[in-house]
């Protein structure tokens, strides 16, 4: 076989490793997305009479502000769900099992892309449920099959760039609870940028950072695929200029960690 060949094949032995991994150990998942659904049901249930009314100029329309919120749950999402592989990455760091896959005969780029490739998969089954829960307590979107294409295509895009970062953080992190705390800035993210309320709605001096950090452009993008609104081109580029260019932060970040000797 060629060196491409037993590459894919090491890819394909470490993402089987990881996603049984995470079914036998489904505890960190759960936690990851029990909080999305917890502040989806809470900010539509306990706040939305009040957010719905900032948004329709005082009169009250829940089913608005689920339309709202939405897009923005499933974003914030896709940050927690590559919280767990951050966790999951030092855990193998410490636990000695990464120094046992530098000795074997595999490839050595194969047991990091097996944990990304893994967590973009179980982040899009997240999604999906996320998104049920969504439909069941009101959220119609108006999207045709290529716009459904698409926002899947972002939600992917998304994960994986997380998913990079999650990686390095977990490379440099001294045990998995450093990791979780050292990749609370990604989770911090989504709740200062357009998920819960309209960046125009913010103070002057905070709405430029709301409006231009990575994930305020994803959201509208992904909003305006489901729901039929205005994009526009910089929110469209802004999301797909961040999303590549932390991949690649990511990728060589996290392949220049990993290269180096084990900490001991």
């Amino acid at each position: 076989m060629s060196t491409a060949t037993y590459a894919f094949r090491d890819n394909m032995t470490m993402l089987r490793r990881n996603l049984l991994h995470a079914r036998r150990y489904p505890s960190l998942t759960l936690n990851l997305l029990l909080t999305p659904v917890i502040l989806l049901l809470l900010f539509v249930y306990v706040f939305g009479d009040v957010m719905s009314a900032g948004l329709t100029g005082g009169h009250a329309d829940r089913s608005e502000y689920v339309a709202y919120l939405v897009p923005g749950i499933l974003c914030l999402t896709v940050s927690m769900t590559s919280l767990g592989t951050a966790v999951a990455v030092c855990t193998d760091m410490t636990e000695g099992i990464m120094a046992r896959f530098r000795t074997m005969a595999i490839s050595r780029a194969s047991v990091l892309i097996g944990h990304v490739i893994g967590s973009v998969i179980q982040t899009m089954m997240a999604l999906v449920l996320v998104l049920g829960i969504g439909l069941a307590i009101g959220f119609r979107p108006d999207a045709s099959p290529v716009e459904w294409i698409a926002a899947a295509g972002l939600m992917a895009l998304i994960s994986l760039a997380l998913t990079w970062l999650a990686v390095g953080i977990g490379l440099i992190s001294p045990n998995p609870e450093g990791a979780s705390n050292i990749g609370t800035p990604l989770v911090m993210l989504p709740f200062l940028s357009s998920a819960f309320v309209p960046v125009d709605a913010m103070p002057g001096w905070f709405r430029w950072f709301a409006e231009y950090q990575p994930f305020s452009p994803a959201i509208e993008t992904l909003r305006g695929l489901l729901l039929g609104t205005e994009i526009g081109t910089k929110n469209a580029l802004l999301a797909v200029g961040w999303c590549l260019g932390m991949t690649v932060l990511g990728y060589l970040w996290s392949k220049a960690k990993f290269n180096r000797e084990p900490r001991h």
